[in-house]
């Protein structure tokens, strides 16, 4: 937590005695009385708007705020035409198109994604996948493990692909995913997860399934890797940052009985919040403002353990809304929810089913899909005015 407890004060009066006052003194005790609570309430509003102010974290922005009507845990048995609709409101307006991998092949490649954004839409963000699932790296990284694992992919500076999006008229945006990485382990074990009785590194399979290592958020050097992703990015020219994929395995039963305390403890969620908070400190200094992306369908199974809002730093969560990932129906403790109608109906759908666990945080909703082009994508947003939102990302 940020502030500690440091126990509940005591204060101890000596008895005094009162007596009664003529009708004169009554008068004059309230008229006293009267002056001074004005008093008091005034100097109470001049001081608190100035802390309330001053609260707002450094470095973020408004984009759609959810603020009242959070209905209790335990609701997921609702249909999204029970679930009430959560009031937001809505102070910046962030729009966004995301690039894709294969556009930072080069500088022409590059110009080539940005004169095909959609005009019609107003975006005003280009969001660019700089480290995406899996581990691949989107740019000429410099750091050293980076370029030893094989995880550059790409040529392109990070002074070349702002100068592409600003001359293009765009401003841009850094998407991060942090523990999706299958890359870095392979050549660094010391940052995936280790079995308890040898110590031998975990993977998500077997070896005949196609099973993968995963980096820790535990490990001292998964967290100077991404560290020093971070104070590259940071230090050039992007607007905004988004930190993606910060989420644990989907670990087995026999899976966790084979790993440590960490991941088997209640408050491994520690872990989560923690990198998060290092990114968006590393972020700030460079004048970068941080959020958080949540996949929709992960909050539909359960996965929602980094939302801790008594512990993040970012007040801005980005639901990504991945037709792909969703299919035609997810099963979540027994239930299944079937998302068998258009990309609006469907996207409204899995709203309403998982708003509540969104918290008080600002809102953009992102619409993707392997298999989606941009039309498809557009003709999803006709749900944002549905529920109150104007911030969206394409992509």
């Amino acid at each position: 937590m940020k502030f500690k407890n440091k126990g509940r004060k005591i204060y101890k009066t000596k008895e005094k005695n009162f007596y009664g006052k003529t009708p004169v003194g009554k008068f004059f005790s309230g008229a006293l009385t009267v002056l001074l609570v004005g008093g008091l309430c005034f100097l109470g509003y001049s001081v608190a708007e100035p802390l309330l102010n001053y609260s707002k974290k450094q470095g973020d922005s408004d984009v759609s705020s959810v603020t009242e009507n959070i209905p209790e845990e335990g609701s997921t048995g609702q249909t999204a035409s029970t679930m009430p609709v959560l009031e937001n409101k809505n102070a910046e307006l962030y729009t966004s198109y995301t690039l894709k991998p294969s556009d930072l092949a080069g500088v022409s490649s590059l110009r080539a994604s940005l004169e095909n954004v959609p005009e019609a839409v107003g975006i005003e963000y280009i969001t660019v996948p700089l480290k995406v699932s899996g581990g691949e790296i989107y740019y000429a990284s410099g750091v050293y493990e980076a370029q030893m694992c094989g995880a550059v992919q790409s040529q392109l500076t990070l002074s070349e692909i702002t100068y592409e999006i600003r001359s293009a008229g765009y401003r841009p945006t850094a998407s991060i995913s942090l523990l999706d990485d299958n890359i870095l382990p392979q050549t660094y074990p010391e940052a995936g997860y280790r079995t308890t009785d040898d110590g031998s590194r975990w993977i998500d399979n077997s070896v005949e399934n196609g099973g993968k290592p995963w980096v820790s958020p535990f490990a001292d050097s998964t967290k100077e890797y991404l560290g020093e992703i971070a104070y590259e990015i940071a230090s050039a020219d992007f607007d905004k940052a988004v930190c993606t994929d910060v989420i644990f395995p989907p670990f087995r039963e026999s899976d966790l009985a084979l790993l440590g305390d960490e991941v088997n403890s209640g408050e491994r969620y520690l872990g989560l919040t923690s990198l998060v908070n290092m990114m968006y400190n590393t972020m700030i200094e460079g004048n970068t403002a941080t959020m958080l992306e949540v996949s929709a369908v992960d909050l539909l199974l359960g996965n929602y353990e980094v939302i801790q809002p008594m512990l993040l730093d970012v007040n801005t969560l980005i639901l990504n809304i991945d037709f792909t990932e969703m299919g035609n129906a997810v099963e979540s403790v027994g239930t299944v929810y079937e998302f068998t109608g258009t990309d609006a109906e469907n996207a409204s759908k899995i709203i309403g089913l998982i708003q509540h666990r969104l918290g008080d945080y600002n809102i953009a909703v992102r619409f993707s899909g392997a298999n989606k082009d941009t039309a498809s994508l557009l003709d999803a947003m006709e749900v944002l005015s549905e529920y109150g939102y104007t911030s969206y990302i394409i992509g």
